[in-house]
């Protein structure tokens, strides 16, 4: 079941030690290979204190971020940060957490993502991201054959109450029993808090227990709609203010 929420409440949730850990498993930061971010993992760790976060994964775009100094930064605010990456597999993303650089680099096809699925077995937590947004990469209706290659499906933060291009990955899902996360896919400081998934597990469980709690289905996604209002400036954002500062650092890399 998804919590509708308010689009506007980015307040910190339950305590812990009440029994549920606020995550965010779908996060992109300034040190992201292939898109131009304004804040870096470091700001984003800060910010997911202050909001009560209890357990996040930085998943760059096909690359994996590895820095003692903020794995450090993370235990200190009591945060688990849980190493991920953003694969684009034969033109659809996948989200892999708990894997390394060099596991990363070896996966460059769904049959790799596969193999791995099969060695790795329940340490690592696959999610099938925005699988039906069209804009970005997206399994489609490959989903259902590599269904079980997936720990989970995604329920992407872009959506309103008359649009929603989630209903088709939550029918898979439901149909094939798979858990429903939610995330803020977070490419810019203001989208981040605001989806999330509430997962109902010791906090000292570690990171399989976790990912145990979310095969069992031991979770509460929050994703609510988009005003009209957020849709326009999440769009302004996409199409013009982004594609502008893209235009400045090629330029300002040509000298």
């Amino acid at each position: 079941m998804i919590s509708r929420g308010h689009e506007e409440d980015a307040r910190p949730s339950p305590s812990p030690e009440k029994g549920w850990i606020k995550a965010d498993f779908h996060l992109h930061t300034a040190e992201d290979p292939k898109d131009l971010i304004t804040y870096s993992a470091r700001d984003l760790l800060h910010r997911a204190h202050t909001l009560g976060f209890h357990a996040l994964a930085i998943t760059l775009h096909d690359a994996v971020l590895e820095d003692s100094s903020l794995s450090e930064t993370a235990i200190n605010l009591g945060i688990r940060l849980i190493p991920g990456a953003e694969l684009r597999l034969e033109g659809a993303d996948v989200v892999v957490l708990n894997l390394s650089k060099k596991e990363a680099a070896e996966i460059h096809k769904l049959s790799d993502l596969a193999a791995f699925r099969q060695r790795r077995g329940k340490s690592a937590l696959i999610i099938a991201p925005h699988p039906f947004y069209v804009l970005g990469g997206s399994m489609g209706e490959r989903l259902l054959e590599y269904i079980d290659v997936f720990d989970a499906v995604e329920v992407c933060h872009f959506h309103t109450a008359w649009f929603n291009r989630n209903r088709r990955a939550i029918e898979i899902a439901e149909a094939f029993k798979k858990p429903l996360v939610a995330t803020s896919d977070a490419h810019r400081f203001h989208g981040f808090g605001r989806h999330y998934t509430l997962i109902e597990a010791d906090p000292d469980a570690g990171v399989e227990g976790i990912f145990e709690a979310i095969r069992n289905h031991c979770v509460k996604p929050v994703s609510p709609d988009m005003t009209n209002a957020q849709l326009a400036k999440q769009l302004w954002c996409m199409f013009v203010t982004d594609k502008w500062n893209q235009w400045q650092a090629r330029r300002a890399k040509r000298g």
